[in-house]
């Protein structure tokens, strides 16, 4: 009897661990509903987003046509028959953005080849970070740095009436996005086998023609991504265009008139409006549009980013 007792209970955890041999622990379980669920709250919280945007931007299109609302260049949408001309709105977010870019490419891509391929180990770990700070700096803080430094600069430089404009919107909003592509840049250029550039130095390559020649086209594709997502950031970048590019809702004559992008015109009058009424619709329309021009540029930047991965 003591003998079957025995041979009984050898036998049953081996049944158990049998019958469920890839039962997950209870752990594991825990943690992967809470890692579904903050992925479902974060696609939830877009969602709603987006959805109150459209909600009250798309009832505008019923009074006013997209077609009228993007091409007019009169925005008065106070004025007793108002006129909401978005087009000067939408060039100046395009100008302050290539703007930017212009400024921000030649430093950010420099420092990605400086870092990954002319600095040594320790002045590499001390330059990344560097730039990398600049991503933590407040905008707010960039758009007092453009109105009482660079803004005066500017006007008594250039004998103008006023240093808040175009030139020095882009300057700051250049600055500001200089991490993003200097980071991904560098990245990119860090992913570039080293066999290439050593097959390049074995062949009589110098140092310049390797990086510029094999390494930089190598990395093409993560360094116009990574551009494109610096675009994306500067077209719905507000305050440092609401404090430093001059608040003009007309078309820009030259790189030093002062012009209204799309975001600071939204954060300027949204406090100004009735809840419901045209104007207030007007603003979620200009929110719509803003929302399909970055969505769009991040959708390309994000494609070309995937197909250099793959």
């Amino acid at each position: 009897m003591n003998d079957l007792s025995i041979i009984e209970e050898s036998v049953r955890p081996a049944t158990a661990d049998k019958c469920c041999p890839n039962r997950e622990p209870l752990r594991n379980v825990v943690f992967r509903i809470l890692v579904t669920s903050t992925a479902l709250i974060t696609i939830i919280c877009l969602a709603g987003i987006i959805f109150s945007i459209f909600r009250e931007g798309l009832p505008f299109f019923k009074v006013y046509s997209p077609l009228r609302l993007i091409g007019g260049t009169q925005w008065y949408p106070t004025h007793g028959s108002p006129e909401f001309g978005a087009f000067s709105l939408i060039i100046g977010s395009i100008l302050v953005s290539i703007g930017a870019l212009v400024f921000a490419l030649p430093l950010g891509l420099g420092s990605a080849i400086f870092i990954s391929e002319i600095a040594g180990t320790r002045l590499k770990e001390i330059a990344k970070p560097v730039i990398e700070l600049l991503a933590a700096i407040p905008s707010v803080v960039y758009g007092l740095f453009g109105m009482a430094f660079l803004a005066p600069l500017i006007r008594e430089t250039f004998h103008l009436e006023t240093g808040l404009n175009l030139f020095s919107a882009s300057l700051i909003l250049g600055l500001m996005i200089v991490p993003i592509i200097a980071s991904m840049s560098e990245d990119a250029l860090a992913g570039v086998p080293r066999s290439l550039r050593e097959a390049a130095l074995a062949l009589g390559s110098t140092k310049w023609e390797t990086i510029s020649k094999i390494v930089v086209p190598a990395a093409g594709r993560g360094i116009i991504g990574s551009v494109l997502l610096g675009l994306g950031r500067a077209i719905g970048e507000t305050m440092v265009v609401l404090m430093v590019a001059g608040g003009a809702t007309k078309l820009p004559d030259s790189i030093f008139s002062p012009i209204r992008p799309l975001t600071s015109t939204i954060a300027a009058e949204m406090g100004e409006t009735v809840i419901g009424d045209l104007h207030y619709r007007s603003l979620f329309a200009l929110a719509i549009i803003l929302f399909l021009m970055t969505f769009t540029v991040n959708m390309i930047a994000n494609s070309i980013v995937h197909r250099r991965r793959n």
